[in-house]
């Protein structure tokens, strides 16, 4: 009775309101997780509709199934939405569906950023599909290379669609970068040490942390084209000491990490998986985990090997193709431990494991020519034929789909709480597997041959019409098999048996909950001791269930959970997580608006969603705290806890540090644009310099010192003014000292620099005024003092960053 009764009020403080409402205004990780994962799915099916109608178009020389331009459409949004619109959000509705189960928290750490990532999401990806149906989709290639992509060669709004659908669609991937992260390190079951989390968050992590600082580069890409595309600021425009290959450098800085952004979570999936279909434990934990970070270490030193032909010095192409092969160390010590723990264990072969033998056997083979790619003799050979798209879809496919099919079918039984109730998942697999390999195996061929990339069609007598008329069926033969793979899990979630808990016997804590899962995740919150806590405790799920565990009771109608040491799982205080709001959709569709106008050249009428943004961004905040202080309160088990309003280093303190990480990123990008381009680009010494002033950078170095210090006195409004003085340095020396921003692309990027930083200190201006209204509305005392430290790191940031780009502007004029 006493479970019974935990559930009703649990329920009643966590669920969704009923009807539509319900659906617009939930935050619950489970609900946007499987939101994720079923758009993700729709996405997939229209790419691979796509990718069905390019083989249509080369199954024979010389087609005329479609012309060139719609060609050039079609297989441009294929690449787009497969990188974009499905494979990292389907890892990112996998993780956040997931990642509290395991770790045992009741929710993320940031729900309502989790909701406003779903809506940006599902906005992005309907604009560029609409804009695919309405014949404008974008047409340069899923990399986006300009000249091509310029104003120049693609006139209509194409480029744009990609430039500010992409960029718009990112914001959810950085937001979901940032919650997991810290969702990890901050809200695990008490005793969680890190050396005993579940295999899968340690891949998160790493995924997490390469998300927040390789995103970064692609959106200042994508910013700085679109402006170029808009106002004519020449970055990459050599006639004006622009270069295209800084685009390149952009792109590939976060396109080769993102590789392993997408493969880390699917080797996470094996790596949980497969120990339990072996019925055994995973082999080498630990090596496992420095593999992982070596992983996400070098996979940032990589991306020069995709511009081996572009003219690069030899001393650069000898390091890069080195680190290219070294990449495949860690990933070959994954694999090893993989196979040791089949090998230590008594695999079975079930449904799960069938994909897993499909993932190593298409992953080792795209490994393989990953290594041949990265040298650079035989990539100048291959470079742009058909070897590299068989290549990359045997990594990408091998690396992600297999093991993803594999989760599909594990979690599966979590999610419906039901059974399968036919085998045609096994046909499935094999039509998918043939069918792959009859693709993408003789894709390779066909590249040997000459073939190149991207071609819409091709003159006979080449050699390539039987090899690319198979590859043809081959792709058709996968179509079948997914078109089954959904088949079946539609006939579980509507025909499917109801199964007792827990049905691989598996040891991960998500397993210690009914199927489904309640809104609430666990009635109370376990304290473990092993890595596996199941095994050591069958019934801990029935213990949780009677509330035996910490936080076993609901009070105030907060949504509580325990928040941790980050290393040793030690609880900290109780993290009180808000509830649902319309806060998120309003925010997504402000943006939406704003990219909406700049898309229709409405330049003037886009800021106008600015503000509305930043009002949404205040009313969110201020929904946070307590006018009172609360002390130390029950967390069961003897312990006594604070609050997250009197805590002193909270989960939002710890976003903030991943959010200024990623600007600091963005920051860093741009400079290194500015030192490639100052190198590098033809037509510099630019023509003329900012004015060598010397009283607008002392005004912004005293802004920034004012800033700095009042906000370490708490003074919140002072140190505004001190952020407003920043602006009113840059502003100055823009109008008044700097050259136009389309003489040049020194010009260019020195209004760039200045922009960001004015930005930031705008921003902190608003956060300051923020605290101060807090302050004044009883939100702060000596106990409650969070919101101010957070306030301290962004002013703080603003004015290193006003400070760094005033001087940096004039310098090039001193020196001159």
């Amino acid at each position: 009775m006493k479970a019974l009764r935990l559930h009703n009020e649990l329920t009643a403080i966590w669920r969704n309101e009923p009807g539509w409402r319900g659906h617009l205004r939930s935050v619950n990780h489970s609900d946007i997780g499987k939101r994720f994962i079923v758009a993700a799915f729709v996405f997939f099916a229209i790419g691979g509709v796509l990718a069905m109608l390019i083989r249509a178009q080369l199954a024979t020389p010389r087609s005329a199934f479609v012309g060139p331009d719609v060609y050039n459409q079609i297989f441009t949004m294929h690449g787009s939405i497969m990188m974009f619109l499905f494979a990292i959000p389907m890892f990112e509705g996998l993780t956040m569906y997931l990642l509290p189960k395991m770790l045992g928290s009741r929710d993320l750490a940031f729900p309502r950023l989790s909701a406003l990532g779903w809506w940006c999401y599902l906005f992005g990806g309907t604009i560029i599909v609409v804009a695919m149906l309405a014949g404008v989709a974008p047409n340069a290639g899923w990399f986006l290379y300009p000249p091509l992509s310029g104003r120049t060669f693609t006139p209509g709004i194409n480029s744009d669609v990609w430039l500010l659908g992409i960029t718009f669609v990112e914001i959810s991937a950085m937001s979901a970068a940032i919650e997991i992260a810290v969702s990890i390190l901050k809200l695990r079951a008490p005793g969680m040490r890190l050396d005993r989390m579940p295999i899968f968050a340690w891949y998160m992590l790493a995924t997490a942390g390469m998300m927040v600082f390789g995103f970064p580069p692609l959106i200042l890409g994508s910013i700085l084209l679109e402006i170029e595309r808009a106002f004519g600021w020449p970055f990459f425009d050599p006639a004006l000491g622009g270069s295209p290959l800084l685009w390149q450098h952009l792109f590939w800085l976060f396109g080769h990490p993102e590789v392993y952004i997408i493969f880390l979570p699917a080797a996470g999936a094996v790596s949980t998986i497969l120990p339990v279909m072996a019925r055994t434990r995973l082999l080498g934990y630990g090596a496992i985990v420095a593999a992982i970070m070596a992983l996400a270490f070098l996979s940032f030193g990589l991306w020069v090997h995709h511009m081996f032909t572009t003219g690069i010095p030899h001393m650069a192409l000898g390091f890069f193709s080195a680190a290219s092969a070294l990449v495949a160390i860690p990933t070959a010590v994954q694999i090893f431990a993989w196979l040791g723990t089949l090998w230590g264990g008594r695999p079975e072969m079930k449904l799960p494991m069938l994909y897993l033998i499909g993932f190593f056997v298409v992953f080792v083979l795209g490994g393989l020519t990953g290594v041949m790619l990265a040298m650079v003799p035989f990539d100048a050979q291959a470079h742009d034929t058909a070897f590299v798209t068989a290549h990359l879809h045997y990594v990408l496919v091998g690396g992600f789909v297999f093991p993803m099919l594999a989760a599909a079918y594990y979690w599966l039984p979590h999610i419906t709480g039901r059974q399968r109730v036919m085998r045609i998942g096994e046909a499935a697999f094999w039509l998918i597997f043939i069918g792959f390999n009859l693709t993408f195996f003789l894709m390779h061929l066909t590249g040997l041959l000459g073939m190149p990339r991207r071609i819409d069609t091709y003159p006979e007598g080449m050699g390539w019409t039987a090899l690319n008329l198979l590859s043809s069926v081959g792709g058709f033969v996968q179509a079948f098999g997914f078109a089954l793979f959904l088949v079946d899990v539609v006939l579980q979630i509507r025909l499917g048996r109801r199964h007792a808990r827990d049905p691989w016997q598996a040891h991960t804590l998500e397993w210690a909950m009914p199927t489904p899962a309640p809104a609430y995740n666990f009635a109370s919150i376990a304290t473990v001791a092993d890595r596996e806590p199941l095994v050591t405790a069958p019934d801990l799920g029935v213990r949780l269930a009677r509330g035996e565990g910490m936080l076993g009771a609901a009070r105030n109608g907060w949504r509580e959970t325990i928040a941790v040491d980050m290393t040793t799982g030690v609880p900290e205080h109780i993290a009180i997580l808000p509830g649902n709001s319309w806060l998120p959709i309003a925010t997504a569709a402000a943006l939406g608006g704003f990219f909406l106008a700049m898309l229709a050249g409405l330049y003037p009428v886009a800021p106008a969603f600015l503000p509305v943004v930043a009002w949404l961004g205040w009313r969110w905040a201020w929904t946070n705290g307590s006018r009172h202080d609360v002390g130390m309160v029950d967390a069961g088990h003897d312990r006594r806890l604070p609050t997250a309003f009197e805590a002193r280093q909270t989960t939002g303190w710890w976003g903030s540090i991943l959010a200024i990480g990623a600007s600091a990123t963005l920051f860093a990008s741009l400079l290194f644009g500015y030192g490639f381009l100052w190198t590098v680009a033809p037509g510099w010494p630019p023509p003329a310099l900012v004015a060598p002033s010397l009283l607008l950078p002392l005004l912004a170095l005293a802004g920034a010192g004012c800033a700095v210090v009042m906000a370490r006195r708490d003074n919140a409004m002072i140190a505004a003014v001190g952020q407003g003085v920043i602006v009113l340095a840059l502003v100055m020396l823009l109008v008044v000292a700097a050259p136009a921003p389309t003489s040049h692309a020194y010009a260019a990027a020195s209004a760039a620099i200045a922009a960001y930083a004015i930005f930031h200190a705008v921003l902190a201006v608003l956060i300051l005024a923020f605290v101060f209204a807090r302050e004044r509305a009883g939100f702060h005392s000596a106990s409650r003092s969070g919101e101010r430290r957070i306030a301290r790191l962004w002013s703080d940031h603003a004015a290193g960053a006003g400070a760094f780009c005033a001087v940096l502007l004039v310098v090039p004029g001193w020196l001159a």
